[in-house]
This record gives C-alpha cells, sequence and structure tokens, in this order.
C-alpha cells in the first residue's frame, strides 16, 4: 500500500472506528510508531482535517500568523459561525455561512472573554464607545473583575437618541466589575475649535482626560467610513461630511478619528475638533485592544492593525484572513 493509502486507511480506524494506536499497528502489521507517524502525516498533507466546533473555540493557527506578521502582543480569531438547512428541493442538508452579525456577536463575546482573562487586572481600564463595544458590554459577566475603574477615553454625549451609549457602555462594564466609571462630559465632535478649546480646559473634563491617558488596558473598536457610522447615528457628523472625508482618503475612524489606509488622520481641521485621547496615545499603550469583526470593516481593521494602533485585535476569521492576504 502507498503511504497515502496506508495512512487514509489507518486515520479511519483511528478516528471512526475508535482503535487505539497499537490495534491499528496489530491490525495492519505496522509498528505502533508508525502508525504515529501516518496519522501526523494525514493531518500535514490535509487528509484528516480536524475542526473544534463551539461558539467560543478559536483559530489558534491563524492568532500566531496575526502575531508574527504585524508584531501584535496578542490576537483572538473566533471562526466563522455557519447555519444548517435543508435544501427546498432534495430535502438534504445544506450548510452555509451566516451573517456579520453572527460573527460579530462572537467576537463580542471573545472580547468578554479576553477582558475577563487579562492578567494582570486592569486596574484602570479605558474603554470607547458605539455598538460594538455596547456587546462586549452585554456579554461580560457579573463578576468579571473586582474593582475596575473604567474611564471613557473619547467624548460621546449628544441630544441624539443614542446619547446614552458612551455612558451606559463605561457603566455597565464597570458595574459588572464591582467598580466605578469616570465618564467623559463632552461630544465627541465639537462644531468650533473654540468650543473644544474651552470644554478640554474645564478642570472637569481635563481630569477625565488625564484620567484616561493613564489607563493601562484600552478598550475600543472601529467604524465604517460610511452613513452607517455610529458618529452619522449620533448627529456628530452628516453623510454628506463622511462622503467628503472618504474622498480625503478615509477608510474609517478609531476612537471618532477618520484615518486613511495608512492609519494617518485624513482631516486636521475636524480632528482638533475632535475630543478625546488621541491616535499616538492608542499607539503606544503597552495594551491596545481593537474588537472588530464583519466584511464591511476590513479596509478599517487593516488601517488599524497596519498603523500600530492596537497591540492587541480580536475579530473573527474572515477578517483575519483579510489582514493576512496583504
Amino acid at each position: 500500500m502507498a503511504d497515502d493509502v496506508l495512512a487514509v486507511r489507518v486515520a479511519e480506524l483511528y478516528y471512526e472506528d475508535d482503535k487505539t494506536q497499537d490495534e491499528i499497528g496489530a491490525l495492519l502489521k505496522i509498528t505502533r510508531w508508525k502508525v504515529g507517524r501516518l496519522l501526523a502525516q494525514a493531518r500535514e498533507r490535509g487528509i484528516v482535517r480536524i475542526e473544534i466546533v463551539h461558539p467560543r473555540a478559536r483559530r489558534l493557527g491563524v492568532e500566531r500568523q496575526l502575531r508574527e506578521r504585524f508584531g501584535l502582543v496578542d490576537a483572538v480569531v473566533v471562526p466563522a459561525p455557519t447555519s444548517v438547512g435543508t435544501d427546498a428541493g432534495t430535502g438534504g442538508t445544506v450548510t452555509g455561512t451566516t451573517t456579520d452579525a453572527d460573527a460579530h456577536d462572537r467576537v463580542a463575546q471573545a472580547a468578554a472573554d479576553f477582558l475577563a482573562a487579562l492578567r494582570p487586572v486592569p486596574r484602570l481600564l479605558g474603554v470607547s464607545w458605539g455598538r460594538t463595544l455596547s456587546d462586549v458590554a452585554d456579554h461580560l459577566a457579573d463578576g468579571w473583575a473586582s474593582g475596575v475603574e473604567v474611564v471613557q477615553i473619547n467624548g460621546g454625549v449628544s441630544l441624539n437618541k443614542r446619547a446614552s451609549t458612551a455612558a451606559s457602555t463605561a457603566v455597565e462594564i464597570a458595574r459588572k466589575a464591582g467598580g466605578q466609571a469616570t465618564l467623559l462630559p463632552s461630544p465627541a465632535i465639537l462644531e468650533r475649535l473654540e468650543t473644544k478649546r474651552a470644554i478640554e480646559a474645564d478642570r472637569t473634563v481635563a481630569g477625565v482626560l488625564e484620567k484616561a491617558s493613564a489607563a493601562s488596558v484600552y478598550l475600543y473598536s472601529a467604524g465604517v467610513a460610511d452613513d452607517t457610522s455610529a458618529l452619522v447615528d449620533s448627529g456628530y457628523l452628516t453623510a454628506a461630511d463622511v462622503a467628503e472625508l472618504v474622498r480625503k482618503g478615509a477608510v474609517g475612524d478609531v476612537v471618532g478619528r477618520y484615518i486613511d489606509a495608512n492609519g494617518n488622520i485624513v482631516d486636521p481641521a475636524l480632528d482638533q475638533r475632535t475630543v478625546g485621547l488621541g491616535l499616538d496615545r492608542l499607539r503606544s499603550a503597552t495594551t491596545g485592544v481593537l474588537v472588530i469583526a464583519g466584511r464591511a470593516k476590513h479596509d478599517i481593521a487593516r488601517a488599524v492593525v497596519g498603523g500600530g494602533l492596537c497591540s492587541v485585535i480580536v475579530t473573527d476569521e474572515h477578517t483575519a484572513a483579510a489582514l493576512l492576504e496583504e
């Protein structure tokens, strides 16, 4: 028997018939050592593919590639969820990839798991806001840590109904850790530079920004540059404003700051009117955790990771594959 055929037979007996390596050796008249070598060969050549199927499983090999390629401290990659249905014509089982919403939910859970397992436990955690961070807060378990102080790292106060997102996210993360939240009492973007300077000169706001710059861990996401942006939903920018930013090269925003494909600010005037931590602080952070998922966010994920704006990424395997293709 050729080695490939023998490897197939060994794999069938081991994985499907539950035979031990000793039993397989006796059946096929080969040594136990050769059985082990053939099983390894079957995996290396793709004859056998082992997949751990669980919503909280991880792609460890892909995580290693991301760390090595981009010099990341850590990476968490969750498998893309799949749906199983019935073919209307044949009655057979059909498997297909589900929506980005499913991947987003898995990534939010993975980020919550990562945060809860982080050691040492962050005593001061800086968080951004938006849909992704709100979902991470929802997935965190009560008691995920003890005595963690959470500080908001970019403004989020507005008259829009989504205004509560920024405050509620920080408060919920802190509540579940038995700690306190320090909120940044300012809009994300001001209309006038003079107003922004006056607000940042206020003792309360200046104190929050100083505390935010001292956080040991940062948790944030990134948004796409289109009219689905949380900044558009919250009333800070119009769809036309974002279209103009795209014309200037924007691929999305991180902590409210619009960047190009290289991770650079695309509109310095707008950036000067944006309240919160600057990108230099994210680049210098020892633990800056980017939580991002979905095909629509591949470009902004490349910009953040490639621009050195995070040291840890929590994402789905399709986004990870897009990063590694570059």
